[in-house]
């Protein structure tokens, strides 16, 4: 990234009420793939530039601004009063932007657009290092695209040189103008001096009574500026969201980019229209992920891991040759090498399985550490547990660690046997080598190496006779 990046200071418009939405929140904080619509505009332009960002909020200023309390970003946090338009916000960050310095206008509701689109259509600019054609460059830049529907947007009327004279919204498009392709996505550059000027300039003889960034185009050409379309060949970038439903289209566009970019590095994709991938994701070689899988947060797959289909994986960490089987749940966990876990298993936070350990179906785990080579095959719960190594938990068993107000700990030594059926009841160690038979319900400790039982006396009561309905 070059110094004229660096360079460059970002406004982003977040102030958004989301009517078509049919939300009460901050437009900017509806979820795309897990993460606020703003987020995402932040973490992309992260290393756009060395200023902080200006972020214009208005509707539910306060929860937003409490959603990054403490962030990462160094935001400068500018208010608009009255929702009085896109150039009317503009307006609200324009005091703390230097008369020489290149700004860039983005959208928390344009979410997909890439850093080096910004950097590209800064560059555009006079002095600039990208694509202006020439050694002067540009006053004033903004970023258009062709969608294959431009029905909605603003169409992007240049002259019979090609220069851009103005833009039509779709409601003033006349027979002359019904062939035009080009649409403005609202993303626009120029220098400090030159938005102030146009942005005051602006007028509200509208309907809506709003003032319209997008009147800077025409203004600009009027006042003999030099203005520039930078044509944004991927027009996924420029996806806007207003509605619910272009909210689920950006969505899916989100998911397949992340499955496209595990797919570059090698990771074998079932069916990349079906990975949601919401959050961050780093795998090793010889990777192979099936249909139907969630990831969310950070999510580290080591070498030669198998994710099967319809898992949810969150916050986790698996090891090299661990094989997540169908329908698992794992959130906050952690996986040594050559595990396996499932099928229908749930593996809750601050759970670590050492190498070679195995979770069954339907076997949950929670706050616990299973040993290496230990195994835990069926039904059974397990909380608040540290498991020696090659323990062998059979079918049915359950960790009693909750009395109704505390949590007590199990403490399971290496090589142990727990038979079908038992209870531990915290706080509760069962020694190295000890054999707990089947059936039994433990309430203290058992020794090692020993064969610890608690079960009733069996009997048969002969003649009883049971119960029918209508009888007496």
């Amino acid at each position: 990234m070059g110094s004229e990046a660096k360079g460059l200071r970002l406004i982003i418009l977040a102030a958004g009420r989301g009517t078509r939405m049919r939300t009460s929140q901050a437009k900017a904080m509806c979820l795309l793939g897990g993460a606020p619509l703003l987020e995402h505009v932040l973490d992309a332009m992260s290393g756009v530039s060395s200023r902080a960002p200006l972020v214009v909020v208005g509707h539910e200023a306060e929860s937003v601004r409490a959603h990054f309390a403490g962030d990462k970003y160094g935001i400068e946090w500018r208010n608009q009063e009255k929702a009085l338009g896109t150039g009317d916000a503009v307006r609200c960050a324009l005091d703390d932007v230097g008369d020489d310095e290149r700004v860039a206008v983005l959208y928390a509701d344009v979410p997909l657009l890439r850093a080096e689109t910004v950097e590209r259509l800064a560059g555009v600019l006079k002095g600039g290092d990208g694509d202006a054609g020439d050694a002067e460059g540009a006053d004033v830049a903004f970023l258009t695209t062709k969608p294959d529907n431009p029905y909605g947007y603003g169409r992007v009327v240049r002259d019979a040189e090609g220069a851009v004279v103005r833009i039509v919204e779709q409601a003033d498009l006349g027979e002359e103008h019904a062939d035009i392709d080009e649409v403005n996505t609202g993303v626009l550059a120029a220098y400090g001096r030159h938005l102030k000027s146009l942005v005051g300039k602006l007028g509200c003889d509208n309907a809506q009574g709003e003032y319209y960034l997008t009147d800077c185009i025409r203004l600009a050409v009027e006042g003999g500026l030099r203005v520039r379309a930078v044509v944004l060949d991927d027009g996924v970038q420029a996806l806007g969201v207003n509605t619910a439903a272009e909210l689920h289209r950006a969505e899916r566009r989100l998911y397949r980019r992340r499955a496209d970019e595990l797919m570059e590095g090698g990771v074998v994709v079932h069916d990349a229209e079906r990975l949601d991938v919401r959050g961050t994701v780093s795998a090793g070689s010889d990777v192979e992920i099936d249909v139907g899988v969630i990831l969310e947060g950070e999510v580290r797959l080591g070498d030669g891991v198998r994710i099967g289909a319809h898992c949810v994986l969150k916050n986790v960490e698996i090891g090299d040759g661990t094989e997540v089987k169908p329908m698992t749940l794992m959130e906050g966990a952690r996986t040594g090498r050559e595990c396996v876990v499932g099928p229908f298993a749930r593996i809750r936070p601050e759970t670590v399985l050492d190498d070679g350990a195995m979770i069954g179906n339907y076997v949950e785990v929670k706050n616990s550490r299973i040993g290496g080579e230990s195994k835990a095959g069926h039904l059974s719960y397990i909380g608040d547990t540290t498991l020696g190594a090659k323990v062998n938990v059979g079918a049915g068993v359950i960790t009693c660690n909750y009395d109704g107000a505390r949590k007590h700990p199990t403490e399971i030594g290496d090589r142990v046997f727990i038979g079908s059926g038992t209870q531990l009841v915290a706080p509760i160690t069962i020694g190295d080598d000890a054999t707990i038979g089947a059936g039994s319900t433990l309430t203290r400790d058992a020794a090692s190496g020993g064969l610890t039982l608690s079960r009733v006396v069996q009997k048969t009561v002969k003649g009883w006779k049971r119960k029918v309905k209508g009888g007496d």
